[in-house]
């Protein structure tokens, strides 16, 4: 468990990111995919089921043991609070109301935040963006990892250890990297999410907010679903950034596996992905994909050659627009 990783700087390229070329070559010859973009008026609905189906475990865990509220934290909390982080990302992209109705999903980001308990949603919009038009930007892209990430967790107890953290890595990280002003948005979803915890804990008591929050550390850190935190751009085979899973944990996650594709049309809701990858099959079928996120961490906890370092990051040229 002690053995170091060799790679000691992430992958510095010289290139544009792949996306937006093969965006401009697959629209060219199946000018049919943009009639898959626009708002999934499915996704809504699905949102406020999710919401509804915490708000009923809230109640139902108030009067258990404690060894069985930990117990349904793991097994149920940990799943639906994954989820519903997923959904937050597809409303990122404007996908629950259209991109007309740019404030109305913002706040509906912000209900489906409730169940997780950290104000996070508004924050993540705009990092999000930021990630999607500056791919492994210097500087800008903070789904990569700090300095500090890639020197330390260099040993193989030492990447399971920074797997069971990531959720403390997403949340700092942008402070390290690229820390904007506070918007009124994310003073907004803070307000929102405090005031409904503090109300959780007054009608409920403690249980549901352990439930709750412990469940949004745990589904998104040592977890199957976590899985596509490592899959999307860690560089399992040199100079491949981005990368795609087709499983069945698509079902619960938005399809965000398909993410060659989500990066190649950011607008298209993650229902319609599978009809992209239809239509233009020649362009994905031959890019390197996965079949599991759980043997996904496996292999790069024990693969010394991957490390926090396995990215592949850019210097930006002229102008860089943030959100």
């Amino acid at each position: 468990m002690g053995n170091r990783v060799v790679r000691e700087d992430y992958e510095w390229v010289y290139t544009d990111q792949p996306h937006a070329d093969r965006r401009r070559e697959i629209l060219a010859k199946y000018p049919e995919i943009k009639s898959l973009m626009g708002p999934d008026p499915r996704l809504k609905w699905i949102v406020c089921m999710m919401v509804a189906i915490q708000f009923l475990a809230f109640y139902l865990v108030k009067d258990l043991d404690w060894k069985w509220v930990l117990f349904w934290t793991y097994a149920f909390g940990s799943c639906i609070n994954h989820s519903m982080t997923l959904a937050i990302h597809e409303i990122s992209h404007n996908t629950a109301f259209g991109n007309n109705k740019a404030v109305w999903n913002r706040y509906f980001a912000m209900f489906a935040n409730l169940p997780i308990g950290l104000p996070y949603s508004a924050s993540f919009k705009r990092y999000h963006l930021d990630h999607h038009r500056y791919l492994g930007g210097d500087g800008v892209d903070v789904d990569i990892p700090t300095e500090f990430e890639g020197w330390f967790f260099c040993t193989r107890c030492r990447k399971f250890i920074w797997i069971i953290l990531q959720p403390l890595f997403y949340a700092v990280r942008p402070l390290c990297i690229n820390p904007k002003p506070i918007s009124r948005l994310e003073l907004t979803n803070v307000a929102f999410q405090l005031t409904f915890d503090m109300l959780l804990y007054w009608l409920c008591g403690a249980k549901p907010v352990v439930y709750m929050l412990a469940g949004s550390m745990l589904g998104m850190g040592l977890h199957p679903i976590s899985g596509h935190f490592i899959a999307e751009h860690y560089m399992f085979l040199k100079g491949h950034e981005t990368y795609s899973y087709y499983g069945s944990l698509n079902l619960l996650t938005f399809n965000v596996g398909y993410h060659n594709e989500h990066h190649d049309f950011p607008s298209i809701p993650g229902r319609r992905l599978p009809m992209v990858k239809k239509i233009a099959a020649e362009y994905y079928d031959d890019l390197p994909q996965y079949t599991s996120w759980v043997k996904v961490l496996y292999d790069f906890i024990m693969d010394d050659t991957l490390s926090p370092y396995s990215r592949i990051k850019r210097k930006l040229k002229g102008d860089v627009k943030q959100e």
